[in-house]
């Protein structure tokens, strides 16, 4: 059987075959792209070798057809996930991470690479060879080579069991937001809810078979604004607790899958000589230790928690004087906020919407990257894709013409992907087979809707998400480095958040709302007046959202910060993990815990405080730009040379450093948010 991943795709570019590739052609390609490397592999140690292009490089060309197909399913398993996919995909896991340690736990692969970096200041090697060297061999390390052999043993069993429980967790989070609908069929039920949102809601209905009904679901463009908008109190609770308990103490419960998660890594960063896994995570971040990581959150507690205080005060007394509520709950806030936003800012998400059309967006953010960093988006419709919601854009400089990247969009929600926003890499930029080639990024996110009489019209958090979403994708395009495992995103995970937050700044200025905020009927331009509250916008409410934040970041380190065995009961424990940043009483029957996919099934375990870390970059590296003005060409070129081309083949900070001339100041994310 033909099978196209297996051969080298023959579109423009290089473009993967999304139309032909199947969930059948997974499996049988993946297993004979590891055999071959295992035999390639077998040949490669008995060549002897110490030297960077032999251990390094002829190495990494090995797996490459491995890593490809790997990346490709994975790609697919979060944005387009079959039940056939996901079929498969408890195999895919184990045979890659089988693979995985086969590589990083053989004795004589390690030898050569401990020998390589044994002689690295000998090798003459430039600064991003001698950067990838010592990210290979402390990543051999970090993987249990140093270990005995039934340490390395127990090593493996223990990887191959976390991708297993990893993929699980996803699965379930994925399964019962797809599961749970609300259904209204009483139109005074819908009391308070805009019509872009019923509309939407009666077309959800008629999917799932209940013409004349309107459904609600538990992905953010249908949980959002009614939670926001409704004026029915019970039925705003029920969505609620629907979404806080979705894999709590149900068929899709992950209380026992987070346990044991827990406890396997725990074990991991102690045969590994470290005391947590906190410790081992932050042995390769900015932040370097657990204290350090605490001391900061903190710092922000102390700053942002009377500001909360006072933002839930404000809503209390307005819930009580609008609808005579005394036992204010977290359901009332987001109603009771949109309705002080109102008040105090005279706008509200359904008054910005029509200015925010999908597709003037997606120009806008286009123009922002040509004015900054001189590159255009030109959509192509030749390429291949994996669903006709998928857009493909060639990426170009504008001054030389020569491409840059491939470029694709995915916004809708659908049963297929899972809930959220993210940034990928089809293909990074980097050396393959000797050739230097440019990146293939996506952005997937879960954005509203188009209805049969509405464009897609976005809130303002769904333009803020594509921004930040669209700043992942320029370090990913715009990386300029030789080897891929350093390229793009591949950076200290507390950096990583830098790109993509400091792009958000440019949707709350005057110039940057001018070049896409148009009333999708009218054509009028968003008035100076609109914008200013926007900005203003920014600030309201700020102590509450810095405190929502900081209650994941807290529950990360605790979770990944101590014994495991001590945490018998999930719910008990964050209650007493999160009563610090906790201002309103928490829904009964409710987890955090057990749908905390960034941390249970993602990349940010014992690494959620990240996006505060990188707030602090972002604002400080904004304000650099603000002194200039915030289209400054020269202000940008430093921060394309310094941060975005430079991926992670130099130490964050110095990088930084370079760009901004000083370290960054905590001050500038206080400054920001109001909370100095």
């Amino acid at each position: 059987m033909r099978n196209p991943l297996l051969e080298t795709p023959n579109a423009r570019h290089g473009a993967y075959p999304f139309d032909v590739i199947k969930a059948e052609h997974f499996l049988p390609a993946l297993k004979e792209a590891v055999d071959s490397a295992r035999t390639k592999l077998e040949n490669y140690k008995k060549i002897p070798g110490s030297n960077f292009q032999h251990v390094i490089v002829e190495q990494g060309d090995i797996s490459d057809q491995v890593n490809t197909i790997a990346g490709l399913f994975y790609n697919l398993h979060s944005a387009e996930c079959t039940e056939d996919l996901e079929k498969i995909s408890p195999e895919m896991s184990e045979i890659l991470t089988k693979f995985g340690n086969d590589i990083s736990l053989d004795p004589i692969i390690f030898g050569k690479v401990k020998a390589c970096h044994d002689s690295r200041f000998e090798q003459k090697l430039t600064t991003e060879e001698l950067t990838i060297i010592e990210k290979t061999y402390k990543g051999f390390v970090r993987s249990g080579a140093l270990l005995a052999d039934s340490e390395k043993t127990r090593m493996r069993e223990i990887d191959e069991r976390l991708a297993k429980l990893t993929l699980s967790f996803s699965q379930n989070v994925l399964k019962a937001t797809n599961e749970y609908i609300l259904e209204i069929t009483n139109k005074a039920d819908l009391d308070g809810l805009p019509e872009t949102v019923l509309e939407a809601a009666a077309e959800f209905a008629e999917k799932k078979g209940k013409k004349g009904s309107w459904c609600f679901g538990l992905d953010a463009p249908s949980l959002v604004p009614f939670l926001t908008y409704s004026k029915k109190r019970e039925l705003r609770k029920r969505l609620a607790i629907a979404n806080g308990a979705k894999t709590f103490n149900n068929q899709f419960d992950n209380q026992d899958s987070l346990k044991e998660i827990l406890k396997l890594r725990n074990e991991r960063a102690k045969l590994l000589g470290f005391n947590t896994h906190a410790d081992y995570v932050l042995e390769e971040r900015m932040a370097m230790s657990p204290r350090k990581v605490m001391d900061f959150l903190d710092e922000l507690v102390e700053k942002a928690r009377p500001h909360a205080m006072k933002d839930v005060e404000r809503l209390k007394n307005l819930a009580k004087e609008l609808d005579g509520i005394t036992d204010f709950q977290s359901f009332d806030a987001p109603y009771y906020s949109e309705i002080l936003k109102k008040r105090e800012l005279s706008m509200d998400d359904e008054m910005l919407r029509p200015f925010f059309k999908l597709e003037n967006v997606v120009d806008g953010v286009f123009k922002v990257a040509g004015l900054l960093y001189g590159i255009k988006f030109h959509e192509v419709f030749d390429l291949p894709k994996y669903h006709e919601d998928v857009r493909s854009f060639e990426v170009t400089d504008e001054a030389t013409g020569k491409f840059v990247g491939l470029f694709y969009t995915d916004f809708f929600p659908r049963p297929t992907k899972r809930g959220g926003a993210w940034m990928s890499g089809i293909r990074d930029q980097g050396m393959y087979q000797g050739k230097i080639e440019r990146p293939h990024i996506m952005i997937v996110c879960n954005f509203t809707k188009p209805t049969k009489t509405k464009p897609s019209l976005l809130t303002l958090d769904e333009v803020l998400t594509l921004y930040h979403e669209f700043g992942h994708a320029l370090h990913g395009l715009l990386s300029n480095v030789k080897y891929r495992d350093l390229s793009g995103t591949n950076v200290y995970w507390d950096f990583v958040e830098l790109p993509s937050q400091i792009m958000e700044n440019w949707v709350l200025e005057k110039e940057c709302l001018d070049l896409f905020a148009v009333h999708y009927e009218t054509g009028e331009k968003i008035s100076a007046d609109l914008v200013k509250k926007i900005k203003e916008s920014g600030k309201f409410l700020e102590g509450m959202g810095t405190l929502r934040q900081l209650t994941f970041a807290f529950l990360d380190m605790a979770y990944h910060s101590q014994n495991p065995d001590s945490i018998l009961s999930i719910e008990d424990f964050e209650i007493k993990v999160t009563e610090k940043t906790s201002i309103v009483g928490r829904l009964p029957g409710t987890s955090i815990s057990t749908s905390f996919s960034h941390i249970f099934a993602g990349g940010y375990s014992a690494g959620y405080y990240s996006y505060k870390w990188a707030e602090v970059l972002d604002a400080d590296a904004f304000e650099f730009f603000q002194t200039s003005g915030i289209f400054n060409r020269d202000v940008a070129k430093k921060f394309r040379e310094n941060i975005l081309e430079k991926g992670g083949t130099e130490h964050p900070m110095e990088l930084y450093k370079r760009f901004r001339g000083q370290e960054p100041d905590v001050g500038a994310l206080l400054r920001r948010a109001g909370l100095h």
